[in-house]
């Protein structure tokens, strides 16, 4: 008798315990759902930026730099893009000339505020490319920092203005540099 008391009681407390996981389980779930505000500020963007690209690798000298890519702006505060960039015809002594190419993955930290202004830092990683009359091309993981500001001009269209850091890690002396870059990015 004593035992079948036991099985009763075991029973009611393991029915209890499931009717109170059961009715946790009719909660229904909470969804992070974007606002209006959130949902306008995500999507996909195309790039393209021109700008000045000053070297720092043997003889130091400057050239044009242009560039484009594709990202996406995840919210108000961050977005990342992948890009490729082209900065050439240094010339780098002895009647010799060099260029730099890189594809570079990026991720980019948003200021946003009440204004058209939004300031920016970011930073990337990727693979470069440096190609030079002398003999000196050669390939390697690259890395850029970041930091400008963009200018709303719509809800689809961003003026930017930034500076970039950029370093190619090959053997030998490490080719650099220092950008001034004007952008525009259409996002859709």
């Amino acid at each position: 008798m004593k035992s079948l008391k036991l099985a009763l009681l075991a029973t009611a407390m393991t029915m209890g315990v499931a009717a109170a996981a059961h009715a946790a389980d009719a909660t229904p779930p909470v969804e992070a759902t974007p606002t209006p505000e959130q949902y306008q500020a995500m999507g996909y963007y195309l790039r393209g930026d021109l700008g000045w690209s000053f070297l720092d690798w043997g003889d130091s000298d400057n050239a044009i730099d242009v560039g484009g890519g594709v990202g996406y702006q995840f919210n108000d505060y961050l977005r990342s893009d992948l890009r490729v960039d082209w900065s050439g015809d240094y010339d780098v002594g002895d009647d010799a000339s060099a260029s730099l190419t890189t594809v570079l993955g990026n991720l980019y930290f948003d200021w946003k505020n009440d204004s058209v202004f939004t300031p920016y830092v970011g930073a990337g990683v990727g693979y470069g490319w440096v190609d030079a009359d002398h003999g000196g091309s050669d390939d390697g993981l690259t890395y850029a920092l970041m930091a400008g500001v963009s200018v709303d001009m719509s809800q689809s269209v961003a003026l930017d203005v930034g500076y970039r850091y950029r370093e190619l890690m090959i053997s030998g002396e490490d080719p650099s540099d220092h950008s001034a870059l004007a952008g525009i990015r259409f996002k859709f």
